[in-house]
């Protein structure tokens, strides 16, 4: 999946909705898919950083992506239905969803750990998932060829110290992915439903999570589409239920 090189179209025609659009993975992701025929739909808390993506996707001649501003820290279930409608009303279809957005929290252990800093990453990283997920859940069945993206992490899959509700949350997106896959396995639907760890990537969270390294020992957010063109396209049908690394693990 590393050197999985996708056709130029690739998403032809498919609606994506990307989360956490404005900057980083995200950022990267909705304007790969874009280049890669989709018609993206970015949402995210910036506006104007939503705005800086659109203008640089029309700029590159993809077509013309939409804007949903959404704080997924503040928002309730009934704006996520009121995404759903908008994208309905626009569209009237969905064929892809990636879930990037998440926050990281603190880095303690657990006995300083704030509790109302635990809530806010519990509720941005996995209950802001599950409701918007639950509010696309029904354009999703209706793709023809769906696929739906969440984004884990190294310490989603074996906790370590230190990284407390992030990693708790990223354990629970895990278990929130499987959920849904085994849902989906069903051949009344056509959703595919599967996880990806983006490794060590040169974003703004990992910088707060690491200040003493050097960022450009990490691969950049472009680096890592590979494994996302794969998944959100047509050569990943019946792959469903996985966990996937963006990246290739060290040789030990």
């Amino acid at each position: 999946m590393h050197r999985y090189e996708a056709r130029p179209d690739l998403l032809k025609d498919r609606v994506i909705l990307v989360t956490g659009a404005g900057d980083g993975i995200g950022r990267a992701a909705a304007l790969t898919f874009a280049r890669h025929g989709a018609t993206v739909l970015l949402l995210g808390r910036t506006t104007s950083k939503l705005e800086a993506v659109y203008d640089e996707i029309e700029a590159a001649g993809g077509a013309q992506p939409a804007i949903l501003p959404v704080n997924l820290e503040s928002s309730a279930y009934k704006d996520y239905q009121e995404v759903a409608n908008a994208v309905e009303n626009e569209f009237g279809r969905l064929d892809g969803l990636l879930h990037n957005a998440a926050i990281l929290g603190m880095r303690s252990p657990l006995d300083h750990y704030d509790p109302d800093t635990w809530m806010k990453v519990m509720h941005v990283n996995v209950n802001a998932a599950f409701m918007l997920t639950k509010a696309l859940i029904p354009m999703l069945r209706a793709s023809e060829d769906a696929s739906v993206i969440f984004t884990s992490s190294s310490v989603g899959r074996k906790g370590r110290a230190y990284w407390g509700a992030y990693a708790v949350s990223k354990f629970a997106t895990e278990g929130l992915m499987q959920v849904m896959a085994d849902e989906m396995d069903d051949p009344n639907y056509h959703v595919r439903v599967n996880s990806v760890n983006p490794g060590a990537t040169r974003t703004n969270m990992r910088a707060k999570a690491y200040p003493a390294e050097n960022p450009n020992n990490n691969a950049a957010p472009e680096a890592i589409m590979p494994v996302y063109l794969y998944l959100m396209g047509p050569d990943s049908v019946g792959v469903n239920g996985q966990a996937f690394d963006a990246q290739p693990k060290p040789a030990s």
